[in-house]
């Protein structure tokens, strides 16, 4: 199994908020010498997310507490990451993320609103116990046509 987990926190099947997630998936666990990372997206889950002991939930949280590296994307909304994102996320339990290096990322329209969405979710991936980046990856507007070039230049300045 795969060390790197990616979770999109998008309500939408196939978002740039996915696109960026996997890309930026793709590019760690290459530099981690892996071949792949496991995927959660809270759009695949849908309404599942809400019944309890739905095997597919339970499946992505234990994917999401056996990760090294979490990378967690969530579009900007009102501010703040995605519901969806936080309905996963509070199945947790407490500490579940402790040890786990996690990267925020979040897409958004303006820069402000991204920022202020990374804080907050880097401050709920701390809750759950994370050890979280010094600076996690927000982009917006035009930078979401090239997931790949923000995700590269991402990388590149997280492990240098």
């Amino acid at each position: 199994m795969p060390d790197v987990v990616v979770i999109s926190g998008h309500p939408r099947p196939g978002s740039r908020t996915l696109s960026l997630a996997r890309a930026l998936g793709e590019r760690i666990a290459l530099s981690r010498g892996q071949a792949g990372f496991v995927t959660v997206d809270v759009a695949e889950l849908g309404p599942r997310l809400l019944v309890p002991a739905d095997a597919a939930t339970g499946e992505a949280l234990l994917d999401v507490q056996d990760a090294a590296l979490l990378i967690v994307a969530t579009p900007t909304y009102r501010g703040t990451f995605s519901g969806a994102l936080k309905v996963l996320l509070d199945q947790l339990p407490a500490n579940a993320l402790a040890g786990v290096l996690a990267v925020p990322v979040v897409t958004g329209e303006t820069q402000p609103q991204a920022d202020t969405a990374e804080a907050f979710l880097a401050r709920l991936l701390r809750e759950l116990g994370a050890d979280v980046v010094d600076f996690g990856l927000t982009a917006i507007g035009d930078e979401l046509a090239d997931p790949g070039a923000v995700a590269e230049q991402y990388t590149e300045a997280l492990i240098a």
